[in-house]
């Protein structure tokens, strides 16, 4: 099972649109994460008609159309791997115990907010992976989204991907 995770996309406030190669992502993926930010509604729209299967979260810059439609905690088992997703989870020092505590019954939490990619593993063995946004870099160097594989029950292949500048 190929997973796409994405989050803080700000669209239109930060860009127009997805970049291209995060659609081909979306066309190759059997699941989409989006740790949310979504702002505008048209794009969760795009997602579930595009995406084979669409996990996701309303953030804090999401308004009621969004918050309506989206949960602020998802949860689901993606063939024996037990997602979470949510938006924020505070401040870096603390977050591997904040969220052993908060989601004991999780193998991997998906989480957005701080548009810095993030992938470490908790002393209970729970994944935190942030894809930072592929839209709004802001400090980082790059936009960018993470892909990973369901296979045999554990998450794998975990991967953070650079988009190229916008012209």
């Amino acid at each position: 099972m190929k997973l796409l995770l994405i989050s803080d996309t700000h669209l239109p406030a930060r860009a127009r649109v997805l970049p291209p190669q995060v659609w081909a992502e979306v066309e190759a993926a059997d699941v989409v994460v989006h740790a949310g930010d979504w702002v505008e509604v048209a794009l969760l729209d795009e997602l579930e008609a595009r995406s084979k299967r669409l996990i996701g979260v309303y953030g804090n810059n999401d308004g009621p159309d969004l918050r309506a439609r989206l949960p602020e905690i998802a949860r689901a088992d993606l063939d024996g791997v037990r997602l979470a997703v949510i938006h924020e989870t505070g401040a870096k020092q603390g977050r591997e115990q904040r969220c052993d505590a908060w989601f004991p019954d999780t193998d991997v939490l998906v989480f957005g907010h701080s548009h810095i990619p993030w992938d470490t593993v908790a002393p209970s063995g729970l994944r935190l992976l942030n894809p930072g946004s592929p839209t709004d870099r802001r400090r980082q160097p790059h936009c960018t989204y993470q892909t990973a594989r369901v296979e045999d029950g554990v998450l794998v292949d975990v991967e953070l991907h650079q988009l190229p500048p916008r012209g």
